[in-house]
């Protein structure tokens, strides 16, 4: 079977784009029920102690209070470990909101005030008098480094795999090496901040069902954590998010607000909706704090000879979250002595979580401003330094990679560039006044698939309706799978319809690691076309079928029908074959596997090159990124307009992280004082200049039936690294603590004129 309706690789517009630009798409906090009650969320003021008391009396005398609801008055629920879990809980012991009067990080939730009206609960919640006994805290990293231990087994540590062993003589082997670099590398706190607030709204039917609309990255993931914590079954629980306004890692897990308003919608037995402030937003999962050293060692050739990467990261004191920050210094580079270490730091803060490309976000840039500085101590240039140690298989695992063209990425991304005209001497470019600087950096990303499930349904009038439980965070995953069912089954886009973002459908992993489009993807192209054999069987079976002695190979779907390849006169209407097989539609479930047989087998990663130009002002110590190369090598495109704007998302956020993002903790009362986004720089359109993206082609038969690797990450991956490389281009100073602010670019050239730059 063949189809000749080609969607998959063209740009496509998004097939939900007009619902969201005319205010159709509705989001968890604007669907409404009869009767609706608002919870606001009370945090705590203090980051480690108890509550002593808490006093509601004078917020329940207000009218149209419901009930103010605390750790003493809480329902009686299923908390124990083994049953409160999510799907990608790490290590150690869940929170639990409304607990008991444990305070266990600053901005815990301690109660919530229920009332008519929101403002009449965001009033009402001023009035709950707390007393706490306050108890000494730890929230800062340095001071508390030399604690750092390994982390915990887990499961979650096992789809995040901890340090490879050490191979070789790393240490001997630097010592030894004619050139060396160390580098040490800070990178604070960071928040997700999408733009849609967390909010639960929870409607409660007259037999107790709950029907619950969710930020959520994956909606079977709130449904689990529901029925685990209440004790319900999945038939009294359905959990829906057909539109997410961003989510970047912060709806993998299930947030309070989700307890908070299902608790008390089974108590009051009304609908309930619970919504967070843009302050409350701060009190949850975040990027962790990191301590880096990396270490380089190199032949006078250029030949890496030794690598060592550390770092220290913080955790809570209640759960272990890991990240594979050092993992991908053992394998981007080919080198036969390499050490590589990571431990942990618990601290009296809410547990981190995975935030956008998590740990190559953070480690990869660390490694590329070392292979940088190390080019510089060779007088040799960046691309070449990188080409010449360039990994032809992976040394962490000894297995060879399912794809790679990252030489293609180094060779399309600088002639795109102009890479070619850089002058290499620091402070040796300038437009007037402004120091020019020219970085680059590689990165590289996972490339996975996991098991998910599709339906696809054919109706009578010959349109085609397919579903999973998975979620569209601003992806596109709406258009993609659109575009793939489309293809697959022959019909025009317009008569493809695909679901997502309801608990009642097909489970779906939770969106995040980029492995939506392989995983989702390949379930929706494997049950189509399981389909669309069920629908050949039926055009076969009338005894004057032209098609009975044809064979499936020999056929192809094409607009609405099934035709013969080779004379295409024949063919017969997908509503004709229903009609004449007297069947109102057709349908077919099924889940897709990855083939670990063969994928295990190899090393499966995205790949990038990025090259960045920045002006720096010599007296103000502003930087501007003036022009952005991004080339990806990431498998077979499925849209090139949506995968455009994930990169284009992604150099965004990385631009943001290099220059601005950074939640800052006044650990004298560990609370993050900058928690809205007057204070919490994020780009603006006056941030963002010229970006350009290159797609290089990329063929895997490995990877999944599809051929695709995601792109959410692998955008972001190498940013920092080459505009802190820029930034040493045109100043002669390196950086090495995130963000790179006008102070601290101030503060390195302090003395220095643009005329006396030199490395």
């Amino acid at each position: 079977m063949s189809n000749s309706t080609a969607y998959i690789g063209k740009q496509t517009n998004r097939v939900e784009g007009r619902a969201k630009v005319t205010g159709a798409a509705k989001y968890a906090a604007e669907f409404n029920a009869e009767g609706l009650a608002y919870g606001f969320v009370i945090s705590s003021a203090v980051t480690k102690g108890k509550i002593v008391q808490i006093n509601a009396e004078a917020a329940l005398s207000v009218e149209g209070v419901l009930q103010v609801f605390t750790h003493e008055n809480r329902p009686n629920l299923a908390w124990f470990d083994f049953k409160y879990k999510d799907q990608i809980a790490p290590p150690g012991s869940p929170f639990r909101p409304l607990y008991n009067n444990e305070i266990k990080y600053n901005g815990q939730p301690i109660a919530l005030v229920v009332a008519e009206t929101f403002e009449l609960a965001r009033y009402a919640a001023t009035l709950v008098h707390v007393i706490y006994e306050i108890e000494p805290h730890e929230t800062n990293l340095k001071e508390k480094q030399e604690e750092a231990r390994g982390p915990k087994a887990g499961f979650l540590n096992l789809l995040k795999p901890l340090p490879p062993k050490p191979r070789g003589a790393a240490g001997k082997a630097f010592d030894n090496a004619p050139v060396r670099v160390l580098t040490e590398h800070v990178h604070g706190v960071e928040h997700h901040n999408p733009l849609e607030l967390f909010a639960t709204t929870v409607m409660r039917d007259i037999d107790g069902k709950l029907t619950i609309y969710d930020k959520t990255q994956g909606v079977p993931n709130s449904q689990l954590y529901v029925t685990q914590v209440f004790g319900l079954s999945n038939d009294d629980v359905r959990v829906l998010s057909p539109f997410v306004g961003g989510g970047f890692g912060s709806g993998l897990r299930p947030q309070y607000q989700l307890f908070m308003a299902v608790m008390a919608a089974i108590e009051l037995k009304r609908s309930v909706r619970v919504s967070l402030t843009r302050q409350q937003m701060f009190t949850f999962g975040h990027r962790p704090t990191t301590l880096q050293w990396v270490a380089l060692g190199a032949s006078e050739e250029g030949k890496l000879e030794a690598v060592l990467h550390e770092a220290v990261s913080e955790t809570s004191h209640f759960e272990d979250y890991t990240e594979t920050i050092v993992n991908w210094s053992g394998s981007a580079y080919r080198c036969d002595n390499v050490k590589l270490d990571y431990k942990l730091v618990p601290l009296d803060m809410y547990t981190p979580m995975d935030m956008r490309a998590p740990g190559a976000a953070t480690g990869v840039p660390a490694l590329e401003s070392a292979m940088d500085e190390l080019a510089y101590k060779l007088g040799m240039d960046p691309v070449h330094l990188r080409l010449k140690n360039y990994a032809e298989y992976d040394q962490n695992t000894n297995k060879p990679f399912s794809s790679k063209e990252l030489r293609e990425c180094y060779r399309q991304g600088a002639e795109r560039f102009g890479w070619a005209n850089r002058n290499p001497v620091p402070g040796s470019m300038k437009d007037g006044r402004w120091l020019v600087g020219w970085g680059m950096a590689a990165g590289v990303w996972d490339a996975q698939q996991m098991p998910a499930r599709a339906e696809a349904v054919l109706s009578i009038d010959g349109k085609l309706t397919v579903s999973s439980a998975t979620a569209d965070i601003g992806t596109g995953t709406y258009t993609i799978m659109t575009q793939i069912a489309a293809e697959t089954f022959g019909l025009p886009l317009e008569d493809v319809t695909f679901k997502l973002g309801d608990s009642a459908l097909p489970l779906a992993p939770v969106q995040g690691g980029s492995y939506t489009a392989a995983s989702v993807g390949s379930a929706v192209k494997s049950t189509c076309e399981k389909l669309a054999k069920k629908l050949f069987s039926l055009a076969q079976k009338p005894k004057n079928s032209f098609f009975a002695s044809v064979k499936w190979e020999e056929v192809e779907l094409v607009d609405g029908h099934i035709q013969l390849r080779n004379d295409t006169s024949q063919k017969i209407s997908f509503i004709e074959i229903l009609r004449q097989g007297k069947k109102n539609g057709l349908q077919h479930k099924s889940t897709t596997m990855p083939n670990l047989l063969k994928q295990r087998k190899y090393t499966r990663h995205t790949h990038s090159a990025i090259f960045v130009e920045v002006k720096v002002d010599p007296d103000f110590g502003t930087v501007v990124v003036s022009r952005v190369v991004s080339a990806i090598a990431g498998g077979r495109i499925l849209n090139p307009k949506t995968a455009r704007s994930q990169i284009l998302g992604g150099v965004v956020w990385g631009i943001s992280k290099a220059l601005e993002e950074e939640s800052v903790v006044d650990h004298r009362f560990g609370r993050i004082v900058n928690h809205n986004l007057g204070e919490y720089h994020v780009p603006v359109n006056a941030d963002i200049y010229d970006i350009d993206v290159i797609f290089v082609d990329e063929h895997d038969e490995i990877i999944n039936p599809l051929g695709v690797k995601g792109l959410g990450e692998i955008g972001i991956v190498g940013v920092p690294a080459a505009i802190a490389n820029a930034i040493f281009h045109a100043t002669g100073k390196r950086i090495h603590e995130l963000p790179i602010t006008l102070d601290k670019v101030m503060s390195a050239m302090e003395g220095v004129t643009a005329d006396e730059i030199t490395v």
